[in-house]
């Protein structure tokens, strides 16, 4: 499977363009990984984000100053297209994927963070952000912890993950089978991005 990772000026598109990001923008690298997993009556399954595009702003040594418990980073809008998702290479799980996210109306999931607060930690630096999730033309608040630690030649790696609800954003759980299958509510984003300078 092939990777890809854009960072996009999406200021416009997604509401930042009213407050002007000073400082560089950051990219994803190409490693960076996005997955969701669930549970459903019959067995658990999972499935992957192979494209991520992003809008990361910050200052010119934001890795270091996030790594010592400074704000380097002043904006974050992460954007999932739900057609490019893909779940155990399974076209069927993948089609009820799609339409259980309402992807033909809502072709994208927007993550955009709104404050994130920094709490140093052994090993890794701790954090909480809160931000809003859209997900199927429904946007809910929501927070979350990540681990923060040094990726190495100016990067920044987070990871975490965070557990959504499908019903709270209107969506639907999928029952297939006769109902013999459903799949549980609960979903879990799991995230280990590496943020390039």
């Amino acid at each position: 499977m092939t990777l890809r990772f854009r960072s996009l000026p999406l200021l416009a598109a997604f509401g930042l363009a009213a407050t002007p990001l000073a400082g560089p923008m950051m990219t994803l690298a190409p490693e960076s990984r996005l997955w969701v997993e669930g549970t459903s009556t019959v067995r658990s399954w999972n499935c992957k984000a192979p494209v991520l595009e992003a809008t990361i702003a910050g200052d010119a040594n934001a890795a270091k100053e996030v790594l010592d418990g400074s704000k380097g980073i002043s904006a974050v809008t992460l954007v999932v297209p739900v057609q490019k998702m893909n779940c155990n290479d399974n076209d069927t799980m993948n089609e009820h994927m799609r339409k259980a996210l309402k992807a033909t109306e809502f072709p994208t999931i927007t993550f955009k963070l709104a404050s994130y607060e920094l709490v140093k930690g052994t090993p890794a630096l701790q954090a909480t952000l809160t931000g809003s999730l859209l997900l199927g033309g429904v946007e809910k608040p929501m927070t979350f912890p990540v681990e923060v630690t040094d990726g190495g030649a100016g990067k920044l790696r987070v990871t975490g993950s965070a557990t959504v609800k499908m019903k709270d954003h209107d969506l639907k759980p999928p029952s297939l089978m006769l109902g013999t299958m459903r799949v549980g509510n609960d979903v879990t984003v799991k995230f280990d991005l590496l943020l390039n300078p």
